[in-house]
């Protein structure tokens, strides 16, 4: 795999609903890898995709909240952009803003205009551009961030409405219809850009991840107008889609976490993990794409509640332990636990916090074993 090029896709906010309901990404799915149960480790951008890059979660890499970009421990946690650009990849992203990944070892860290530019002709000229490098003979790694669905949800939510507001949340159908509207945007944006990497023949020579860093809020839980408030499957199931040439197609529905990708990523290109930093959180899927039964792994996700301050806090103040059947959250700025049988309540209403002692141990126990982890 050595000779191949590296593209990671990212569409901000993305649903999963949303992906596993559309005509788009079911077409995605016939030909991909598709991790059907994909967990973030942050319910927003920063702390989400610095856990990708690093393959480690944030309360040992030091970027675990909406403030702590600047907190990353790059000395201690190499990067998937600085694996890359250690095998001589040209190395180029196309992002928001310089907060949401980390920026060491791209050769090119460009910033768009999230309101004024045209990202599908914008990425499709990035493209062709990048993809006459390798036929010059130079391997590259390409990030593109699809940033539309956050500028959509920012100036007709978030400018608007606080966590609280009853307009929001009693006009669940205007929202699903606002969100659905940007969801529709981003799926014309991925179709074009497929469209373009199918007619350069990119897919042949490319391992290509589509994914989303978090889901959205539409209004399901009071307190939590968009994201990043709470740990509710709403916002913390992703969904992910590897092309992988001479793969075939497969729908695994084992839980995975977003961590998981970097090992997954550096296996595929048979790059070693490097020895002279922390050992990572993650581990490959490789052995899952290729069929063999490995033990699932409890996903962990944290963030900062907000709850009546207008900014996020400092420092994570709501965290989730979850397996494919059961979630265990617990709210720190108020001391209460919930739990959930996600098995037959996927949406989450019904707490059966004190009900089923045996499993909310269980839970407890390796929700502070991962969180009090920090080295």
């Amino acid at each position: 795999m050595n000779k191949k090029n590296l593209i990671i896709i990212m569409i901000d906010g993305g649903r999963y609903d949303r992906a596993i309901n559309s005509s788009l990404f079911k077409k995605l799915e016939a030909n991909s890898i598709f991790f059907s149960n994909s967990i973030t480790y942050g319910p927003h951008t920063i702390a989400a995709m610095h856990a990708v890059f690093s393959g480690s979660y944030g309360t040992r890499t030091g970027t675990n909240s909406y403030w702590s970009t600047f907190k990353f421990k790059k000395g201690e946690f190499k990067t998937l952009t600085e694996y890359f650009k250690n095998m001589n990849f040209i190395t180029h992203a196309d992002v928001i803003n310089k907060l949401v990944i980390p920026k060491q070892g791209f050769d090119n860290f460009i910033i768009h205009d999230e309101i004024n530019d045209n990202l599908t002709s914008r990425h499709i000229e990035l493209l062709e551009k990048i993809n006459r490098s390798f036929l010059d003979g130079k391997n590259y790694f390409l990030y593109l961030h699809y940033s539309k669905i956050h500028t959509g949800i920012m100036n007709e939510v978030l400018k608007i409405y606080n966590n609280f507001s009853e307009e929001y949340f009693s006009n669940k159908k205007k929202n699903e219809s606002r969100y659905d509207e940007l969801f529709c945007n981003a799926e014309m944006y991925l179709d074009k850009i497929l469209e373009k990497i199918y007619s350069l023949e990119i897919d042949k020579n490319s391992i290509i991840l589509i994914m989303s860093d978090h889901g959205i809020s539409i209004g399901e839980k009071i307190g939590e107008r968009a994201y990043g408030a709470f740990c509710y499957d709403y916002t913390l199931k992703t969904f992910t889609y590897f092309l992988i040439p001479g793969f075939m197609a497969k729908n695994i529905t084992q839980q995975v976490r977003t961590i998981d990708f970097l090992p997954t990523i550096l296996e595929l290109f048979e790059i070693p993990i490097d020895e002279n930093f922390k050992k990572i959180d993650g581990r490959s899927l490789v052995p899952i794409i290729n069929g063999e039964k490995i033990d699932e792994d409890f996903a962990f996700s944290e963030t900062g509640n907000p709850q009546n301050d207008s900014a996020p806090p400092k420092k994570p103040n709501v965290k989730s332990i979850r397996t494919s059947e059961w979630k265990l959250i617990f709210n720190e700025y108020n001391d209460t636990k919930e739990l959930y049988n996600l098995s037959i309540d996927p949406d989450e209403n019904n707490n059966l916090i004190g009900k089923n002692e045996n499993m909310e141990q269980v839970l407890w126990e390796k929700l502070k074993q991962v969180s009090e982890k920090t080295s």
